[in-house]
Formats: structure tokens, sequence, C-alpha cells
């Protein structure tokens, strides 16, 4: 028997090589149009990145190796053209230039098959872009891509890249064109990065993506190209873009042609219909990979998943059902994993928008667990999102995220997905434990527990989407986090009581309303809902605590420019070698360098260890504290400027995900008795939006500034629209959002009077009385204002709530939060709340 393989890399590959291993005496032919078979495709990206180094690694197989160690025939730059299903003949086109080939083979010649695999893949999709066939527009499917994507960086010396398109390549090559050296963007039609994961968890993709430097622009299109020569122009359905190169990332497209051509059937996408014995509606014709449309393990729909993993499946169950045997492909569950820089991004199962869509019922949970023991150095956070059938408790899917761990934790839960599994079979799960490896109680046991609490009515959650609708008059909210934790950054309205205070303080909570509690990861919450429900309240957990929720809320903007790393509040000082084991401000070398492992504490861990070395440290001795929490850097940072300590920046560690911030105890301005920093600056806080309080404000941080002082303006809430351009921005909103926008005035031209506004009347009556009395407008002030170096700090975490974007706010306003604000509050001897 005589089996014909079309395409040689992954299910085309293993295919031929279990064929070979079933059956001694067939004949098999593979024939692949290109000139590599068996490649690590899935390798590229890190190739280009220089993670790999030598070229050789990303061929797993050549045709020589095939031949020898298979017995296969293998013709590279041979393409199959046609296929005649009644001859059982394939027409070919031989590509090869040199002469082996075209000794032995016509240039169009047919070969016969007794069954014949069809393996072609899928290409890269190519957008009908104007401008897309420049040099400068690159796709990546195989290894000349590759070559010719590297060759044109270290030929060029390219200094930027443009992405179009956020999924899994799109990702993992931003990473890699930053190795290469290169300034990244990213972007997105939709407004999150890797569709297969939800919106709530890409944001914490987002947050990480955009710290390591690449900038995001989400919700946004490509609509056309221009070659200028020595760089692109991209044009954006909003904005555009400058970069030196453009890599094509925007999906996948199957290269179903030949199937089409011949007869078989196609689904609804032009992916090739089979069985689930991987035959295709010819009998002697099977089809595997990329090219073939699937059933969803979860839904039973059709589906098509572009995976290494079900693609070497399906080979293998083609070669075994062409042998004589009865394998069955049960269906792809979607399980992937990605590295974006220090992150691991893993799912398996069912997504929630895809739950949504179908209608199915489900409930979800967040847990956020230590990667092992957390006592143990080098602990790192894992979240999971689980999503569950709320009555019977059967898994349906999960998302990952985290730097360590990820990868075996979904691993366990797919296989207990496949194996039908609830949450109560999870808490019994038997995993390996030991402190430098998981914790006796492992994450996917702890996901398993809080599920387990919530289908037998032990505790209520409520979920980060759910906040924006409660409302504080006719619900308590309650923040259980300690006082340093709370004043570190929390969620409006809620009121920190903390858990060790709670049992004392139940008098001062209403029993006729629900109560609504929030910790920092879930955990405090549910003990705290225990307390409370047991003494009859109506008590609701958040579902993965602050830890989930600031996470939305850093990552869920559309548009982020690239932050730029801090080097402390002193100028002079630049981040230092974390190496560095004597330092000291004479330059001396007398003083020595303490190292502080915060790794796996959340906040204020890190800040309460630093607080501790300073105590014990002498004037001049470097702190030099580890961590493993994104916002520690700012933490320690806006520490510094409260205590009078020196922050002398943040590096990477040696291990992924850990950043090393430097401070040095004291500075040339001494610490004050109390611990805060003297200063003669002013600090205004503006909540309101009405116009004359907008003005009074102004005045006085114009006659500061004219007096020599250092003047800072923190627009929360309401008073951020006195910030807003008067133009409407096209700016891509959720639904809450815009309606927020609808509702709020559009920058400084249209705020109204706290009284007597007349339904606007009024602030038109004062604006005319100001110009008849020679009193400058609000506009003309703000103008003042900024070109006399007042700072006007926008807080990030208002414009998250209300919806505004950076976009709309005017030019030459600051991103701050409340850290940021009470930094510059301390430096001063006034603050003022308006």
């Amino acid at each position: 028997m005589k089996t014909l393989i079309i395409g040689g890399v992954a299910g085309g590959a293993t295919a031929a090589a279990r064929l070979r291993r079933l059956d001694e005496g067939m004949e098999i032919v593979i024939l692949e149009r290109g000139g590599y078979v068996s490649f690590a495709n899935c390798g590229l990206p890190y190739y280009i990145g220089g993670e790999i180094q030598d070229k050789s690694r990303l061929t797993l197989q050549t045709p020589e190796n095939f031949k020898i160690q298979f017995d296969i025939d293998v013709r590279i730059f041979n393409e199959a053209i046609s296929i005649d299903r009644e001859r059982k003949t394939v027409t070919v086109r031989n590509l090869q230039k040199g002469e082996t080939y075209e000794k032995i083979y016509e240039k169009i010649y047919e070969e016969s098959y007794d069954k014949l695999i069809l393996s072609p893949g899928a290409a890269p999709l190519r957008l009908p872009i104007p401008g897309a066939d420049s040099e400068r527009v690159f796709t990546l499917r195989n290894i000349p891509d590759t070559y010719s994507i590297k060759n044109f960086i270290e030929q060029k010396k390219a200094k930027s890249a443009a992405i179009l398109g956020g999924g899994a390549i799109g990702v993992e090559m931003a990473e890699n064109f930053k190795r290469a050296g290169l300034d990244v963007t990213i972007i997105e039609l939709t407004d999150q990065l890797i569709a297969p994961i939800d919106f709530d968890v890409a944001c914490a993709v987002h947050k990480h993506v955009r710290g390591k430097g690449v900038r995001l622009l989400l919700g946004n299109g490509v609509k056309s190209i221009e070659d200028l020569g020595g760089t692109l122009k991209i044009i954006l359905d909003e904005g555009e873009v400058f970069a030196d190169m453009l890599l094509l990332s925007a999906g996948v497209r199957p290269e179903s042609q030949l199937a089409k051509d011949c007869g078989l059937e196609l689904g609804p996408r032009g992916f090739i219909v089979t069985d689930d014995h991987m035959r295709t509606t010819d009998p002697d014709i099977y089809a595997v990979g990329d090219v073939v449309e699937v059933t969803d393990f979860m839904t039973r729909n059709k589906s098509a998943v572009a995976l290494a993993g079900p693609a070497n499946k399906q080979g293998r169950i083609a070669a075994d059902n062409i042998c004589g045997g009865n394998s069955v492909y049960t269906g792809t569950q979607g399980s992937s994993i990605l590295k974006a820089f220090d992150m691991t991004v893993a799912s398996t199962g069912l997504n929630e928008k895809t739950a949504k869509r179908l209608g199915i019922k489900y409930e979800k949970s967040f847990t956020v667990s230590a990667s092992h023991a957390s006592y143990y150095p080098g602990a790192f956070n894992l979240t999971i999102k689980t999503l569950f059938d709320a009555d019977t408790g059967k898994i349906l899917g999960a998302q990952l995220t985290g730097i360590e761990g990820v990868d075996k934790r979904c691993d366990v839960i797919a296989a207990a997905i496949r194996f039908g599994a609830t949450a109560y079979d999870l808490t019994k799960l038997e995993l390996c434990y030991a402190p430098p490896y998981s914790s006796a109680k492992d994450p996917v046991n702890m996901a398993g527990f809080v599920i387990e609490n919530l289908l037998t009515g032990k505790v209520k959650n409520f979920h980060w989407h759910d906040i924006a609708a409660l409302d504080p008059q006719n619900a308590t909210l309650i923040d259980v986090r300690t006082e340093a934790e709370f004043s570190m950054g929390a969620i409006p309205n809620f009121v920190n009581i903390p858990l060790g205070g709670l049992r004392g303080r139940l008098g001062e909570i209403d029993k006729s309303k629900p109560v609504y509690v929030m910790c920092q990861v879930g955990l405090r919450g549910y003990i705290a809902c225990r307390i409370l429900t047991q003494r009859g309240y109506d008590a609701h957990n958040l579902s993965g605590g602050y830890a989930v929720w600031s996470a939305i809320q850093g990552g869920r903007a559309k548009t982020a420019e690239i932050p730029v790393p801090s080097h402390g509040g002193n100028s002079a000082a630049s981040p230092a070698d974390p190496k560095t084991k004597s330092t000291g401000p004479s330059g001396q070398g007398t003083e020595k360098t303490i190292a502080i492992n915060a790794c796996g504490l959340q906040c204020p861990g890190p800040v309460m260890k630093l607080s501790d070395a300073l105590n014990s440290a002498a004037d001049g001795d470097v702190i030099d504290i580890s961590t493993t929490d994104p916002a520690s850097a700012g933490d320690v940072e806006a520490y510094c400027k409260r205590t009078g300590n020196t922050f002398l920046g943040t590096t990477e560690g040696e291990r992924k995900g850990v950043s090393v911030s430097r401070v040095r105890k004291g500075s040339e301005e001494r610490v004050c008795p109390n611990g805060v920093r003297g200063g003669n600056g002013k600090n205004f806080i503006l909540f309101s939006g009405d116009l004359d309080k907008a003005v009074a404000a102004f005045i006085m941080a114009n006659a500061s500034a004219a007096m020599g002082r250092k003047t800072s303006m923190f627009f929360t809430f309401w008073g951020l629209n006195i910030l807003r351009k008067s133009q409407k921005m096209n700016v891509s909103k959720d639904f809450m959002s815009s309606l927020f926008a609808k509702m709020m005035p559009r920058g400084s031209k249209k705020l109204g009077l706290s009284k007597m506004n007349f339904a606007g009347l009024g602030a038109k009556m004062i604006r005319f009385v100001m110009k008849s009395k020679n009193v400058d407008s609000l506009e003309m002030l703000m103008k003042q204002a900024m070109d006399n170096g007042v700072e006007l700090v926008a807080c990030s975490m208002s414009m998250d709530i209300m919806g505004i974007a950076k976009e709309e706010l005017i030019d030459g306003v600051k991103m701050g939060g409340a850290a940021y604000m009470l930094a510059h509050a301390e430096e001063s001897d006034m603050s003022l709340f308006i």
C-alpha cells in the first residue's frame, strides 16, 4: 500500500513516522512545498529574539534523516497542485532548482496513492490593506520568513517594529523584538490581547507587557501603510504610528484550496470537514492539523484550533486508522500556553465570553495563590479564573496567569476537565508538595475549595464588574485589609475595618443592608464573610480581591504610552547596579548594602520589610529589596518621598519576574523627627468639577507658583472634567463609560456653577462678569498655571472608573495615583481639598 502525505510539518510528519512504525512495508511519500520538514514553527520567534541562537536547532528532521531512519521519501520544494480522486493521483509541481530532483522527475508530474493525508496547515491572514506589499511588511509562518525578519533587523539596523494583531504570535514577537533591541507597538482591533482568554484575565497581561516597554494600541485597526523609504507610516483608525517594520499577525486562514477543488466538503469558514477518525468525505483521504474543522470538546460545536498538540494527535490517529486501527479524535479542548516576557498565560476549556455567547449556565471564581510555599524564597502570585457549572460544580474551563508554576496547574486542570471532574474532585487531588515546588494546599486545590464553599452556601461571591453598581446608601462596603494596605490603594466607597478588629466593630454595620467585603486576594474576605454570615448578615466576598480588581484597572485602558522607568526623586541619582555591595552618598565606599528578599509578599508586605530594614540601617546604607509584585517599585518610590530616604531606581533581578529596588537611607535633606520631609510646596486636590471652584483653585495655584512654590494639582472624579478636551475624541469605550461621558461636561468651557447655575445660564453670566472685570478666563488661568510649572496630575484610578481615556485630556497632564498625591502632600506645608 502507498500513502501520500501533502505537508511535512507537525501533523504530516507525525503521521508519516507513525505509519512506518505500524507498517514496515508501506510506501510513504511526503510532498512539502517549502524547503523544510518537521521544523519547530513554535520556536521561530525565539530565534529572531536571540533566545535560540543556533538556526539548526529549528530543524527537527531533514529529508535525509527521514530516509535513513524511517525509509520515507521526503520531497521538499514539491507542490501538490491538484487531486484526481477518481484516478487517485496528485499532480505535483517540482519547484527544486537544483539538479537532483530535475534528473528524477519532470517539472510537473503525477504521483499515485492508495491513501492520502492532507496536512497543508494554515497561512497567515493577509488583510487587504493598501501598502501591505512593502518590503518592510512581514508575516511569520516558516523558516524563510524567520530568516527574512532577522536579516532585515540586522542589515537595515531597524530600531522599531509594529505588530498588527495581539494573538499568541503577536505577543511572543513583541517580546522577541524587544530582545532584539527594537521599540515595539502592538496594534489590536479588539479591546484585549490573546483572544482565547477573557478580558479580565487579559488586563493582567496588558499591565505586564506595558511595564516591559511595549506600547499597546487596543481597539484600533490599520487603514493603510505608507512606505516612506526609511520607515513606515501606519495610518490607523485612530491616529498613526511610525515604525521601521510591520509584522502582520492578524490570524490565519486554512490552506484548503486543494480540498475544495477536488470536491471535499468544507465547513463555513473553509476548514476541511472530517469525522472522528480524521477521514474526509472521501474515505481514502484523511486531513489533519490546522486545516481541519474539529469538534469542541466542551460545547460539541464545530471549531478550528491552530495548535501543535492537536495536530500531532490527529496525525497519529489518521495513521492508526489507515493501518486498520480504530483510533478516535474526541475533540479539541483548546489547552494553550504562551510566554509574555516574564509572565506565563495559559488556558483550557471554556472561556466566559464563549459561555455567554452560547447561553451556557456557569459561575466563576478567581483565586490568587503563591506558586510555592510563601515562606520559601522566590514565590510568585498565580491567578486562576475557573469556570464551573453552578449546579453540579463540573469544571468547564480555566485561565491562569503568573510567573512560575502556571503550566503544571493548567495541565492538571486540563486533565481534570478531560475526565469530567468537579470542584469537589479538585479538592481531593493529591498533588506533589515540597516548599520549593508547591504548597500543602496547591493552587488547584485552593480553586476547588473556593468553589466548594460557593456550592455549599458557605459564602456568596461578587465580582469586579459588580462594584460599579454598588450603592453605598443601600449596602455596606467593607475593606478588611490592614490600615497600611488600605493606605496604599483602595476601591472607592469601601470603608476600612481590618479583619482583626471586625468582631469588635459589628455594631457599626447595619444588619438590614447587604454587606460587600473585600481583601487583597479573597481569603480574609471569606473569613470576614463567615464571621458576618453566622451573625445574621447578608455578606458577599469579592472574588480575587483587590489584586484582581487593581490588575483590571491597570490593564483595561485602550491605549497607553510607553512607560518611562523612574530614576527616583533625586535628579542626580541613577539606577544603581544591584550587584554593587559597597556604596554611600560620600562615594567613599564605607557604607554597606543590605539585601532584602520580599518576593511573594503582597502589598504592603514589601514596604513593611523595607521599613524594618531602614530602621536598623545606618545613614547612607543602601537597601536592595527584591520583589515580585509589579506595583512595588512605585510604592517604594512613594515611600521614600514620604520618609526622606533616597530612591535609587529599580532594575530587573537575575530571576525572571523579580525586580530589585534600591534605597539609600537618608538624603541631603535630612529626615524630620516625625519621619516626614518638610517643604513649602502647595498641594491642591480637586474633587469638584464646578466652574467657580476651578477658577478659585487655579487663581491660588498661580499665586503659589508666582511665589516660587512647588505647586501640584491633583484631579480626581468630577474634577477630571476640568482637564477634558472640548472636542470629542474618537476613543473606543464600553457602554457604561460611554454613558458617563455623555452625562459629564466635556472640558472647562462646559462646567457649571456650584450655586445658581440655572441650567448653564449662571456659568455664562459669571464668565461675562469675569471678562468685564479683566479677570482671566479659566482656560487662560490653566495655561498660565502650566506655563508657570504647576504640575497637573490626573488620578488614573478615577479615570478608569469614569471611563475617561488619556487621549481625552488636554496635553501636559501627568497620570498618578493616591501614593503620588500623598508624596506631594507631604512635601508641602498646605494641602487644599476642593
